[in-house]
């Protein structure tokens, strides 16, 4: 609040590019916004960052999302995009579908949906390796001496 030096009138020391959408704030609409955000109040739309996405315990989210990070303990509603990296934290509620490369879901936090996390890359590089998958059942067909 009280910075001496030389930063600029109106920023915060450390906090730049941050955006705090409070409990008693309901916005309805589109919110694009560059950086991170921490939202506690209810959203209904599209929320779209570049940064991390905090959504706290007593936030509600109806509409879908596109972050860098989704860090959350509140309820969401709709599709989730984040190029990063997805949290789900007690007593967090995710209620659509996630498109991530890591998610985490602690122990208490519930997700409904399906997750994406560009897994058909490495199906296709492991193609190659095909010849040497078995098929389990005919294996264990082998294996097992005949019912008689």
């Amino acid at each position: 609040m009280w910075a001496f030096g030389n930063t600029q009138p109106g920023t915060v020391t450390g906090q730049e590019d941050f955006t705090f959408l409070g409990k008693d704030v309901v916005f309805k609409g589109t919110l694009t916004l560059e950086g991170n955000v921490r939202v506690d109040g209810q959203l209904e739309g599209e929320l779209h960052s570049t940064g991390t996405l905090t959504v706290g315990e007593h936030a509600i989210i109806k509409g879908n999302i596109t972050a860098g990070v989704l860090i959350t303990s509140g309820k969401i509603k709709g599709d989730v995009t984040a190029s990063e990296k997805v949290t789900i934290l007690n007593p967090g509620i995710v209620i659509g579908d996630i498109r991530t490369p890591t998610i985490s879901i602690e122990a208490g936090a519930h997700f409904h949906g399906l997750s994406d996390m560009g897994t058909e890359k490495w199906v296709e590089d492991r193609g190659a390796t095909s010849e040497k998958v078995h098929d389990l059942a005919v294996h264990r067909g082998r294996l097992r001496a005949p019912d008689y």
